[in-house]
C-alpha cells in the first residue's frame, strides 16, 4: 500500500448511496434509492431573488468572515420557528451548522473517545453510521417495534454500555418511516435524566407530516439538559445551502462551536442569510403546506402499488411523513442480492442491511418516494414486484 491512513478509516466504506449515483446517471433508471427531496419543491425564484438583493445591498458584511456560531438574523428566526413547536430555546443554546449531519459529527467530536459506546436504532440513518465508525465508536443497535425504539431494550442497553450518548430520529425515521409516540419520548427524556445520558435528537423531517397528530420533541421533555436536538432546512428549503441548526445546553454548544471552527470556520454568509430572509418574508409555512400534499400524494401512490405488486406476506411500513417507506419482504428472500436483477430492470433501490451498524437483514429494503414523478413510481414498483415475484 503507498499510504498510511488513520485507523479510523479501517473498515469504513463510503456511503451504500452515494456508491449508488453511479447508476442514477443513467436516464432510464428508475431511483428509489437517494433521499433528496424532489426539485419542484424548491424555492428558486425567491432564492435567486433574495440572494440577488442580500449582494446588491449588504455585501461588505456577507462576502466578510463570519461567526462561528452563525448569524444572529438565522439564529433569531430559528429561534421563533421552535417556540412555534413548544420548544423555548435561547438564544445562547443555539449554532447555525453546514446541515444538520454537521451536528451528528460534531457531537462525535465533542462526546466520543475511540472505543466509547453509543446506541442508535436498528436500523438508522447510514450517513451517522458512517460518521460514528469514523470516531472509531462502539456502536450498539436498539431493538425497534412498529412505534421506534424498544424502551426495555434501550434501558437494558444504557445500564449495560453505559454509552456517551443515544441517537434517534424520533419523526418520519430514516429509513423505517416510524414516528415516535409521545409517551416514549418523554420516558427516554426521562431515561437520560436517571442516567446521565445524552440523546442526539435528529429531526430533519419534522415539518413534512402529512396525517396524525403533532408529536413533542424529545426535547420538550428535557429537564437536565441531556438532550441535543438537530434540525434542517434540506427538506424544506434547500439541501445545496447547506444550513441547519442544533439546540442544546450552553455548554454544549460552546463545545460545537469550537469543534466547527477548525471544520469550516462558519457556515456559509450568503446561505444563512437567503434561509433568514426567506423565513422572515412569510412564505416559509404555505411552502412547506405545499410540500407536504406533493409527497403525501407520492406516498400514497407508492405504498398502494407495493401492497398490491410485493409479495402479499411482505410488511409494509406506512409513513405519516417523511420521504421513505419501509419494506421487510419474507426472510427467504435477500433484496441485496435481487438489486442486481432490478438493476439490470433500470430499478434502484436501497438494501436495508446498509442502515444496520452490524449488517444483515438482507430481507429489507428502504424506498424513497419524494423524488420519482407518479409514472415512474408506478412503472419501478410494478417491475420491482415482478423482480421479487420470480
Amino acid at each position: 500500500m503507498k499510504y498510511s491512513f488513520a485507523s479510523r478509516f479501517e473498515g469504513v466504506t463510503g456511503s451504500a448511496i452515494r456508491n449508488m449515483f453511479k447508476y442514477m446517471r443513467d436516464p432510464e433508471m428508475i431511483s428509489f434509492a437517494g433521499g433528496n427531496p424532489s426539485a419542484a419543491t424548491f424555492p428558486k425564484e425567491a432564492l435567486a431573488e433574495l440572494s440577488e438583493e442580500i449582494l446588491a445591498t449588504d455585501s461588505k458584511r456577507i462576502l466578510q468572515y463570519g461567526s462561528t456560531i452563525g448569524l444572529t438574523d438565522l439564529i433569531e428566526e430559528v429561534q421563533k420557528l421552535l417556540q412555534s413547536e413548544g420548544l423555548s430555546p435561547a438564544m445562547e443554546e443555539l449554532i447555525i451548522l453546514t446541515g444538520s449531519t454537521q451536528g451528528i459529527d460534531l457531537m462525535c467530536k465533542v462526546m466520543l473517545n475511540p472505543g466509547d459506546t453509543m446506541l442508535c436504532e436498528a436500523p438508522t440513518f447510514l450517513g451517522a453510521l458512517q460518521t460514528f465508525q469514523l470516531y472509531q465508536a462502539n456502536i450498539v443497535g436498539v431493538e425497534m417495534d412498529d412505534y421506534g425504539m424498544v424502551l426495555e431494550d434501550l434501558e437494558t442497553k444504557i445500564k449495560k454500555y453505559k454509552p456517551k450518548f443515544v441517537y434517534t430520529i424520533p419523526t418520519f425515521q430514516n429509513p423505517s418511516g416510524l414516528t415516535l409516540p409521545a409517551e416514549r419520548r418523554k420516558a427516554i427524556a426521562g431515561l437520560a435524566e436517571k442516567y446521565g445520558t445524552l440523546i442526539l435528537e435528529d429531526d430533519p423531517y419534522f415539518a413534512l407530516r402529512f396525517e396524525g397528530e403533532f408529536v413533542p420533541s424529545i426535547k420538550s421533555y428535557d429537564k437536565s439538559g441531556m438532550v441535543v436536538k438537530l434540525m434542517s432546512f434540506s427538506k424544506t428549503i434547500s439541501p445545496g445551502l447547506r444550513v441547519g441548526a442544533a439546540y442544546a445546553d450552553e455548554e454544549i454548544i460552546n463545545k460545537f462551536q469550537l469543534g466547527k471552527q477548525g471544520q469550516d470556520v462558519h457556515t456559509a454568509n450568503l446561505n444563512q442569510e437567503m434561509v433568514a430572509d426567506y423565513l422572515r418574508s412569510g412564505a416559509y409555512p404555505a411552502r412547506v403546506e405545499k410540500n407536504r400534499k406533493l409527497y403525501k400524494e407520492k406516498m400514497e401512490l407508492m405504498y398502494n402499488t407495493v401492497k398490491k405488486c410485493f409479495p402479499k406476506d411482505a410488511k409494509v411500513v406506512k409513513p405519516q411523513g417523511g420521504m421513505f417507506i419501509w419494506v421487510e419482504l419474507p426472510e427467504n428472500m435477500h433484496a441485496t442480492e435481487l438489486l442486481q436483477k432490478a438493476l439490470k430492470k433500470k430499478v434502484l433501490y436501497v438494501p436495508g442491511t446498509h442502515f444496520y451498524a452490524n449488517g444483515g437483514h438482507h430481507n429489507t429494503l428502504r424506498l424513497n418516494f419524494t423524488m420519482a414523478d407518479e409514472t415512474s413510481i408506478e412503472k419501478g414498483i410494478k417491475v420491482l414486484g415482478e423482480v421479487f415475484s420470480e
